[in-house]
Formats: structure tokens, sequence, C-alpha cells
């Protein structure tokens, strides 16, 4: 007994809590509905995206020669400076190179400089008319070759230094380090990523506006470019939930729209001075969007057919008309923000939706009167039904 007493009492809750609800009024037994006129206010909307974050500067960095890995000389995460060596790669080979283009270069120098010798000395002999022509030209001859060979000899020198620099694999940029696939003694060659360093002092923030929005935004007085220098700080939602402490700015737009997606990418800057921002990681955008003269009606007085949304107006006869509206897709769970359908000194029916139809008559009463009555109603059937239920 004391159950089936427990199953009524919840029932009768459900049926009040009903009669206030979005779909249905109490059975006032009259026609009855609460009616509120259409205005104005201020209010911020914003809009979401997903995004991508990435370092102002991701460099990857590759081995310009082939080589087993002798040294990795820094560890995930950690802070580099530009040309600090992060690997070093066997090079005994490269610093033989080396040592065979210096010998060249001693060997060349030294026959350069004997037949510059010959040469001073031909050429003090031809003006003298010891020797002919032929004599002389022969012994400029070999000197301009002397000089032309040691020339080569010190371009290889430079060469075989270089090659052996790219052995000594260098931060080309400062930043953080990324992961480390490989590991001492593994053979590497240009085709291989070693790491990547990230510049993640300041991060941007890659995300997608619909070609829709971005024609929107080439409307406004400067275009794309003041449409973007005027849009208002974003903010950035990352992947726990929380939102990041710092705010953003959108500096940049493609110049191309994604003919897969129909979509523009856009780019925000944050400043990252804690670090706690990480290139590869995903976020959503938050962008504000304030409207001065926003038409908000509840969503409990708007319903939904084939995706198309609509409300009941009050004519001056006291008639319900079905009338559709638009609305701004962004929504904060509560109310709509009407961008067509409705104006100022409009008035609509706001409950009890579900019980009208199209060109009923009513009486207007206020939302104060409405939820009145549904009180009087629930304290009538809480001193009657309710109780003689309980005693049965």
């Amino acid at each position: 007994m004391k159950k089936s007493k427990i199953l009524l009492l919840s029932a009768a809750a459900l049926m009040l809590a009903s009669c206030g609800g979005s779909g249905g009024r109490p059975t006032f037994g009259d026609n009855e509905f609460p009616v509120v006129t259409v205005g104005t206010t201020s209010t911020t909307m914003q809009s979401t995206y997903p995004a991508v974050i990435k370092g102002v500067q991701d460099v990857e960095i590759h081995p310009k020669v082939q080589g087993f890995i002798t040294q990795i000389n820094v560890k995930e995460g950690q802070t580099v400076s530009a040309g600090q060596v992060l690997f070093v790669l066997d090079n005994v080979t490269y610093q033989a190179q080396v040592r065979q283009a210096e010998a060249s270069v001693k060997t060349a120098t030294a026959t350069c400089n004997t037949a510059k010798l010959n040469y001073e000395n031909s050429q003090k002999l031809h003006e003298n008319g010891v020797i002919g022509d032929f004599e002389y030209r022969s012994a400029v001859n070999s000197y301009e070759q002397a000089k032309a060979s040691l020339a080569a000899s010190e371009a290889s020198l430079a060469s075989a230094k270089e090659m052996l620099s790219f052995c000594f694999v260098k931060s080309p940029a400062s930043g953080v380090v990324g992961s480390l696939p490989f590991k001492v003694g593994t053979l590497v060659s240009a085709s291989n990523t070693l790491t990547t360093v990230s510049n993640i002092s300041s991060m941007e923030v890659y995300f997608s506006m619909t070609e829709k929005d971005v024609l929107e935004m080439g409307k406004n007085p400067g275009g794309l470019t003041g449409a973007i220098e005027a849009m208002p700080a974003v903010k950035l939602q990352l992947a726990d939930g929380t939102v990041y402490g710092l705010e953003g700015k959108v500096t940049k737009m493609s110049g191309v729209i994604d003919p897969t997606t129909g979509s523009v990418q856009m780019i925000a800057v944050f400043q990252n001075p804690e670090k706690l921002l990480k290139s590869g990681g995903s976020a959503t955008v938050v962008i504000p969007h304030s409207n001065a003269s926003a038409i908000l009606i509840p969503q409990a007085a708007v319903s939904e057919v084939q995706n198309k949304k609509f409300v009941y107006i009050v004519d001056k006869g006291n008639k319900a008309k079905y009338t559709e509206i638009k609305v701004d897709p962004q929504n904060d769970g509560n109310y709509y923000i009407v961008t067509e359908g409705l104006k100022a000194g409009d008035k609509f029916i706001t409950n009890g939706i579900t019980k009208l139809s199209d060109g009923m008559e009513i009486v207007p009463i206020t939302p104060e009167r409405y939820q009145q009555k549904i009180d009087e109603q629930a304290k009538a059937m809480g001193a009657g039904d309710i109780i003689g239920a309980m005693k049965k």
C-alpha cells in the first residue's frame, strides 16, 4: 500500500512539472495563454571552432649526410638555442677526407710557390733577352696552372670541412626539442626526421571558418583585413575543458578556400610564457559576438519541424499565428537569438504551444498570471486529489 502511494505521488508530481514545461500547459478550462512583447537587449554569444596548436616556428631536423648516430646531446622537452649541437654522426671518414684535402692544399701551395719563383725568374731573364718568348710563356702558364690547382685544392678542403660539419647536426632556431625517435647507433639519412624544434614562446592556433562566415566578414567596412583587425580577443578552451588564461588575437587568414570542406583557415596567436601550450595539441577557439539589439526568446516557446523553427505570434485580434523564424546557430541552451521572423513590438506565446493551432483565438495573460494559475492548480490538487489518493 505504501509503495502504491509513493508511486501515485510521483505521478502527480510529474504531471504538475509537465504543466510548466516547454510543451504542455495546465488545464485551466479556458484558452488563456501567456503572451510576451518582443523587445531587444544587449547580449554576448560565442562561436566555437575546433583548432590545432602549433609553435610559431616548427623546424624538422634532418641530417644532411648519411651516418650512424654516435651522440645525442639533448633530451625531449629541452630548451635549445640556435646553433646548438643536437646530434653527432659517425665522422671518421669525413675527418680523413679533411686531412687528405689539407695535404693536397699543402702540396698545391708548394707547387704554386715553386711555379711563382720560376715565373719571376723567367720574367727577369726575358726582360734581359736571355730567354725567348716561348720559355717565358711556358713559365707564365705553369704558374697560372699551379694557382688554379691550389684554388681547386682549397675548394676541396672547404667541401670536406663542410661535409664534416654536417656530422654535427645543429639546431637552426631556438625552441623546445620534440620527440627523439632514434637512438645512438641508428643509421640515419636525409630522409629521417631526427626531431622537431619548436619555438613555443608564442603559439599559432589554426582553425577554420565557413565560406559563408568569411563572405559576411568581407562585407564590413575595410573588407576582410578590416574585419580581422576588428575581431575581438579570442579565448582558447583546452583539451581538458579548461580555458587558457591568456586571450589571443586572430592575425591571419588563408587566401584560398578548401574545395573539399568549403572552409577558410584562420590563425590566432596566443602568448605562451609558461610553456603550457604544446605544439601539435588540440583545442577549441572561442570567439565572442556582441549584439546591442538582439531579440532573445526562450527555446520553450519555439517548435521545430523539419529543421525549421516556428513560434506563435498573437495578432491584434488575439489570434495565434504560426510563424517561421530564423535563429543564430550559436545559443546557450536556454534562449535563441532571432535573426528573422520577429521584430520589436511583436507578441508571442511563451508556453503551452502544443495546445495551439494556427488561427486559434486566445485570451492573453501575463507569464506571472500563468505561473500563478499553475501554483493554484498545484495547490488544489495537493489538497484534494493527492491527499485523497493517499487515504485509499
